[in-house]
C-alpha cells in the first residue's frame, strides 16, 4: 500500500487519482446537464480546490467563466473555527449562476462565510460543488449540491489538499495514520 510522511505525519492511501478523476468524470456530467443553456460563474475556493477546479472546469463543455477567492480557516489538522477571507472577488455576480468549487467541506464555516459574503451581491443561482464532503461533521444548513465523495471525519491530504502547506501536489488522497 502506498504511504506518505509529510513533516512528522504518516498517511496510508485513500483514493488513487484513478477513481478521483473518474469521480470528477461523472460529477462533471451532472454539472454540464444542470448548466447547459447557462453561462456560469465557477469560484474557486483557493488554495485547496485549484486541482478539483482544474480537472472539473477542463470537463465542462459550455461557456463559464472562473473566478478564485481565497479562504482559510485550518491550523495543522483543525478547523480553527474563524474563517479568514484573504482574496475576494472582484466580478460583478448579480443575477448570475455561480458554482462554488470547494476541495473539502467538513464542519461547513468557509461555505457558511462564503455564502454571506455572496449573497449580499444577489446571484441568480449559487450551488457548492465539492471533492470531499464530511457529511458528519457538517454544521451548517446550506445544500452541498454536488459532492464527489462522502467521506469520514479523518485527516486526508493530496489533490490540493494539505497538512501546514504541504503534500497538496499529491495525485491521490491519503488518510492520516493515528498510530504511527
Amino acid at each position: 500500500m502506498k504511504k506518505v510522511t509529510l513533516a512528522d505525519k504518516h498517511f496510508k492511501l485513500f483514493l488513487e487519482s484513478k477513481k478521483i478523476l473518474a469521480e470528477i468524470d461523472q460529477l462533471s456530467e451532472v454539472i454540464n446537464e444542470h448548466y447547459s443553456n447557462k453561462k456560469p460563474i465557477f469560484i474557486c475556493v483557493l488554495n485547496g480546490a485549484f486541482l478539483f477546479a482544474s480537472e472539473l472546469i477542463k470537463r465542462f463543455n459550455h461557456e463559464c467563466e472562473v473566478s478564485f477567492v481565497k479562504l482559510a480557516s485550518y491550523e495543522g489538522l483543525n478547523s480553527s473555527g474563524v474563517v479568514k477571507n484573504l482574496i475576494g472577488l472582484n466580478e460583478n455576480i448579480k443575477g448570475r449562476d455561480l458554482i462554488i468549487l470547494e476541495d473539502i467541506v467538513d464542519t461547513g464555516n468557509t461555505i457558511d462565510s462564503l455564502f454571506d459574503e455572496i449573497k449580499h451581491h444577489q446571484p441568480k443561482s449559487l450551488e457548492v460543488a465539492t471533492l470531499l464532503f464530511k457529511p458528519n461533521a457538517y454544521q451548517k444548513n446550506i445544500p452541498i449540491k454536488y459532492p464527489a465523495f462522502n467521506v469520514g471525519n479523518e485527516f486526508l491530504v493530496g489533490f490540493g489538499l494539505d497538512y501546514n502547506g504541504i503534500g497538496r501536489n499529491l495525485e491521490d488522497i491519503y488518510i492520516i495514520e493515528e498510530n504511527k
